[in-house]
């Protein structure tokens, strides 16, 4: 899973993307302090590997991991250019989703592009921006339609679904309010439109702010925006996300309760990825490894198994499965499977969150 992380110039993005990754990334007082996009790989956190590494004594724990892309910042102009709108325009099409950090504190040091602070006049320009480019995007691809039809009138319906979308964008709103069926977004699936991508916005506050966000007028206007397009909006303090990007798990799960959270802001926000994403973890447990494993919600046992490799799925046989929390009772898998608690499925099971599975296979 890759997230680009975008916003304005000097809104906290490669501040939050430092203490997300623990990396240091460059961050500075003035716009375009982020030229290539920084990536950096993080880990999942998952406290079940943890506890399978109690029954299995692995020499290797491998968690889920996630890509984050800390994006150069977008100014009014980018679909036509200005700053580095184009760069910021490919980047951001290669992420499988968006996580729009708004600025929400005030700070007379940290200058604004704008001059003030504004979170929905600042949500507004980077969109308007991205719909600018999708609007091209939809010229291009209606254009191709339209050609195709001439000699297929199956191409017809798709120019006029097309057309709509184009029609919507050019309100101001984004492809991903547009109403449509699963067949009509699978087309426009096609056209890879950045408006499309999921996005969770991040406002981005002070302590002092974050500690009542609630009540913060810059948070009520963030998740506002949020809601009415059906988004997710995470409120998060990437200063506070810095201080604890160096502390250990008992020191952060400290400084978290004193500030009145149970997760981190990474921790909420891979929650929230993952929900958007629709995307679940199946684990895999022996001595040599305990590993958790990403997949799309109705992944069927084979195509899961094809994740590990694809030799698992050309000669999947069947999955033995047993639930986490059944094995975790259990102690072992032994005695699991003695106690029934192993299910052997088929090519046709729908994995679940949290199965624990060994795949037998032949080829």
């Amino acid at each position: 899973m890759k997230l680009g992380i975008v916003g304005l110039p000097n809104v906290g993005k490669s501040t939050l993307f430092n203490a997300l990754t623990d990396l240091k990334a460059q961050s500075a007082n003035y716009p375009f302090c982020t030229i290539d996009p920084n990536v950096g790989i993080v880990p999942v956190p998952d406290s079940r590997l943890d506890e399978l590494a109690k029954i299995y004594n692995p020499k290797k724990i491998t968690p889920a991991i996630i890509e984050f892309v800390d994006i150069a910042g977008l100014v009014k102009g980018a679909s036509k250019g200005e700053g580095l709108g184009n760069k910021f325009l490919s980047h951001i099409r290669q992420v499988d989703a968006v996580v729009h950090v708004v600025r929400c504190f005030e700070d007379d040091n940290i200058i604004h592009v704008d001059g003030s602070v504004d979170p929905k006049r600042d949500i507004e320009t980077i969109n308007l921006e991205l719909i600018l480019s999708d609007v091209e995007m939809l010229e291009r691809r209606i254009d191709k339609s339209e050609k195709l039809a001439k000699g297929d009138k199956k191409y017809l319906a798709e120019v006029e679904l097309l057309k709509n979308l184009k029609a919507h964008l050019e309100k101001g709103l984004t492809a991903r309010t547009f109403e449509a069926n699963e067949e009509e977004k699978e087309i426009i699936s096609t056209v890879d439109l950045l408006t499309d991508k999921p996005v969770i916005y991040a406002a981005n506050m002070s302590d002092s702010q974050l500690a009542d966000y609630e009540n913060d007028p810059g948070y009520q206007a963030v998740k506002a925006f949020a809601d009415a397009e059906g988004s997710d909006v995470l409120p998060v303090c990437a200063e506070l996300e810095s201080e604890m990007a160096g502390m250990s798990r008992e020191e952060k799960a400290e400084f978290l309760s004193e500030i009145g959270f149970e997760k981190s802001g990474l921790d909420r926000l891979i929650i929230l990825s993952y929900e958007r994403l629709g995307l679940i973890s199946y684990l895999t447990a022996g001595e040599p490894e305990v590993r958790a494993w990403t997949i799309t919600k109705g992944t069927k046992a084979p195509g899961a198994a094809g994740k590990i490799h694809t030799d698992f799925e050309r000669g999947f046989i069947r999955a033995e499965i047993v639930p986490y929390e059944k094995l975790i009772e259990c102690g072992s898998f032994a005695n699991a499977k003695e106690k029934g608690l192993v299910r052997s499925e088929g090519k046709d099971y729908v994995m679940q969150d949290g199965d624990v599975v060994l795949f037998r296979f032949n080829v």
